[in-house]
């Protein structure tokens, strides 16, 4: 009996060195909006966040999935203080 695949690791594409590649389907990008203020989203790659600047809300990213729940999001508003 074969050992079927683990789909987790699966689901993830890596980059040669192993790690996963962290990016956001340009096209989900364009019909995702904040669940908020229904404007547009902007995506950090360096906090794997989707931004909303209107909000002042960063939703995010986690194994490929955007959370897009107000209760989840990091508060834009803190960095600043």
């Amino acid at each position: 009996m074969s050992k079927k695949p683990d789909k987790a690791k699966a689901a993830k594409p890596a980059t040669r060195d192993g790690s996963t590649i962290n990016r956001v389907d340009p096209k989900l990008l364009e019909i995702l909006v904040c669940p908020v203020t229904k404007q547009p989203l902007e995506y950090n790659s360096e906090r794997h966040e989707l931004i909303s600047p209107a909000a002042r809300l960063a939703y995010p990213i986690r194994d490929g999935i955007p959370i897009m729940l107000a209760e989840e999001a990091r508060s834009l508003d803190e960095e600043q203080k």
